[in-house]
This record gives C-alpha cells, sequence and structure tokens, in this order.
C-alpha cells in the first residue's frame, strides 16, 4: 500500500529538497505553501502524515497542526529552524508526533516518518482489552474509552499510554519509553516523553495536577497507578 504524505512549507526550495527523495521512497506526495491549503489539501487526500513547516503565511504550523489533529488519525511531524526546547514543548502538546529541528538530513527525515507510521498503523496483535480504573483500553482498535466515553488520543499518546497501563506498577525511565513505547530507531530527546505525558494527563485525570493513572516517579520516569 502507497501511503500518502503531504508537505508543508513556503519555501520551494525545501520542497524540492524533500519531495523527490521520499518519492523514491515509495510514499505518493501531495503539497501545501500555506495553512488553509493544507487544511484543504489533508481534507481532500487524507494523508497518511503531515511533513509541517512552523512558519507558515497567513497561519502558524501549530494552528495547522491543531485542525490537522482534529480531522482524524495521521501522523504529523514539525519542521522549524526554532532551537529552543519551550518551543519544541509547545509543538509536541499541541498534538505533533515528532519534531524537527532545521537543517536536516534526508535519510533521518525518512527514518522519522517511518518510526511515526509504525506508531500509527501497529503490529498484528491479539485482540484484547486492557481494563484499568475507568479506562478501556482496546489494543487491536487503538481506542481508548474513559467511562464510556471515548478519549481521542494521538497515536504516540496512545502508544505511551499502552506501554505503562500493561504492566501497572513497573516504573519506566524515558529512555525506555522512547525505546519501547515509540519503537524510536534514532537519538531523540527523553523530554519529548514529558510534553506527551501531560498532554494524555488533560485527557485523562480529573485533575492533572494530582494524576491517579500515570504517575511521576522523580528522578526516573513514570508509572501507571491503576492496577484494576
Amino acid at each position: 500500500m502507497t501511503r500518502t504524505l503531504l508537505l508543508v512549507d513556503d519555501e520551494p526550495g525545501v520542497i524540492e529538497f524533500m519531495a523527490p527523495f521520499l518519492a523514491e521512497e515509495g510514499f505518493r506526495i501531495v503539497t501545501a505553501a500555506t495553512g488553509p491549503e493544507a487544511i484543504r489539501v489533508a481534507a481532500r487526500e487524507r494523508p497518511s502524515l503531515v511533513v509541517l513547516d512552523w512558519m507558515l503565511p497567513d497561519k502558524s504550523g501549530i494552528e495547522v497542526c491543531g485542525e490537522l489533529r482534529r480531522m482524524g488519525p495521521m501522523g504529523i511531524i514539525m519542521v522549524t529552524a526554532r532551537t529552543e526546547e519551550s518551543d519544541k514543548i509547545v509543538g509536541l502538546e499541541m498534538g505533533a508526533d515528532d519534531y524537527l529541528t532545521k537543517p536536516f538530513s534526508l535519510r533521518e527525515l525518512a527514518a522519522r516518518i517511518r518510526s511515526v507510521l509504525r506508531r500509527i498503523e501497529g503490529r498484528e496483535v491479539e485482540p484484547r482489552t486492557i481494563e484499568r480504573g475507568e479506562l478501556s483500553i482496546s489494543e487491536a482498535q487503538r481506542r481508548v474509552w474513559k467511562r464510556g466515553e471515548e478519549v481521542d488520543l494521538t497515536p504516540t499518546e496512545f502508544m505511551l499510554l499502552l506501554t505503562l497501563a500493561a504492566k501497572p506498577g513497573i516504573v519506566y525511565s524515558r529512555l525506555q519509553l522512547l525505546q519501547s513505547a515509540l519503537s524510536e530507531d534514532i537519538l531523540n530527546d527523553e523530554r519529548t516523553v514529558d510534553a506527551h505525558i501531560s498532554r494524555i494527563r488533560r485527557k485523562l485525570e480529573d485533575n492533572p495536577a494530582q494524576p491517579s493513572y500515570i504517575e511521576t516517579v522523580f528522578g526516573f520516569g513514570y508509572r501507571f497507578g491503576k492496577r484494576e
């Protein structure tokens, strides 16, 4: 199956840099140069993944990221020249699955795209549902419900939650979560896990400041608190 990638950047040279290489890697490529155009193309083409530039005319990449996330499951990789950790956290908290800083190599871009797609598509799994407190987590359907109401998680958020909930009480370091839950093939910033966990808590917890599902183990990482 050929997966469609949407490349969004207002600089034609950047698109010309990425598109031929990714096409040779077996992807179908569609492009957009502005935020509104990206929304229209995504609604029409339903890409598997969007490579989204932060700085766009008319509408910022952060705003576009939020709108894309509401369309349904698709991977989003933010691309930017910004290097501050706070900028990275903002992008991840808006729903991006990964964050790539310019300049970057085409091989790194392709590796990150495949990593995010694996999170979305997953591997073949035995149908099972994990019940934890008021949560019901379907591994096969890759869906989560709380008190019977579905919770909208990104693919990355789902994989983190599934990894932790499958073994309640077990403490995972940030690096272990990157390697186990996110299946990273390349070096990534362990602090990105914190941004994803923060976002999950806002969606799941009655009081995110006092989480009862995903607990912080200070100086090490995270564990899932509820065992049943």
